[in-house]
């Protein structure tokens, strides 16, 4: 999320971010999410942030944004009516603000059913968020929920791409869609049938990670596939280090006027970490060129 050096939103700066995302092709955008920085939102502030985008994407691709941050279910059921009303196409469920750590898979299977009995005719979707905790979502667990017919979404975070195949293999034939955090499995989860990524590497680069999500099944391309991987996955350590500020530092370089003011405690950001984000975009130039040369 783009701050004013006051901490207040920066709207103007949230419109170039959401027009960057548009221009490099995504075909969808997740609103009010943790690089967000949504835990630090009022949540009048959630509200306004995604109608802002909702109104910038003005309808050219669909809009996610995240609906449940605790409380009773009755509570949590009547801001996902208000982030739908919002203008979004589904809203998305924090896995683990739907029950606590030690609460049983079947408490947590009983608050989705009353959510979705709570919230008629919206489309639903479910986020591993790694915050409060991550709980993650069985393939049995997410095949009972696509089968109601009104979840359509869910950001997967395990980090394991076996979970992900019976996941994917589990919702067959439904109207669903499962987006792929983790950079280290992204051609083989795209060539399970995952829909897309969802990953904070598309906060730094987009238009690579829609490269891939392009061309990742493309024989004529695989060195070029494995290079883009390649390069992410290399890079983690300097992507997610004193995150959200390297990514704002980096859209800087990019010629996005944004802040690097954050809301949330991430660490220092020194001298060291500024040259690595910089020696970054470095690495990103050339292969960006070479791509354009290779497609």
């Amino acid at each position: 999320m783009p701050f004013q050096n006051d901490g207040q939103v920066d709207y103007n700066a949230l419109t170039k971010l959401t027009e960057l995302y548009l221009d490099a092709g995504a075909s969808g955008l997740f609103a009010n999410c943790l690089s967000s920085e949504m835990f630090e939102l009022t949540p009048e502030e959630r509200l306004q942030t995604i109608r802002h985008v909702v109104d910038v994407v003005g309808g050219a691709v669909p809009v996610v944004a995240t609906g449940t941050f605790g409380g009773p279910i009755a509570q949590q059921a009547d801001f996902v009516k208000q982030v739908y009303d919002a203008g979004t196409e589904a809203v998305i469920a924090i896995t683990g603000l739907l029950a606590t750590e030690d609460q049983s898979e079947g408490y947590f299977n009983d608050q989705v059913f009353q959510l979705l009995d709570l919230t008629p005719g919206i489309p639903l979707g479910f986020y591993e968020c790694p915050e409060p905790y991550k709980r993650l979502l069985s393939s049995e667990q997410l095949k009972k929920f696509v089968e109601t017919g009104r979840v359509i979404y869910h950001k997967d975070t395990c980090l394991d791409i076996s979970q992900v195949q019976r996941k994917l293999a589990a919702v067959q034939g439904h109207n669903f869609g499962l987006y792929d955090a983790y950079m280290v499995h992204a051609v083989d989860s795209l060539k399970a049938g995952s829909a897309g990524l969802s990953c904070i590497q598309g906060n730094f680069y987009p238009e690579l990670i829609v490269w891939l999500c392009n061309h990742y099944d493309d024989a004529s391309l695989a060195g070029e596939v494995n290079e883009v991987q390649k390069f992410f996955v290399r890079n983690m350590n300097v992507m997610h280090n004193v995150y959200p500020i390297v990514a704002k530092y980096s859209l800087n370089q990019r010629g996005i006027d944004i802040s690097t003011f954050t809301r949330r405690k991430v660490g220092n950001f020194s001298n060291a970490v500024k040259r690595n984000v910089e020696n970054l975009y470095g690495e990103y130039a050339s292969l960006r060129k070479s791509l354009e040369y290779a497609v």
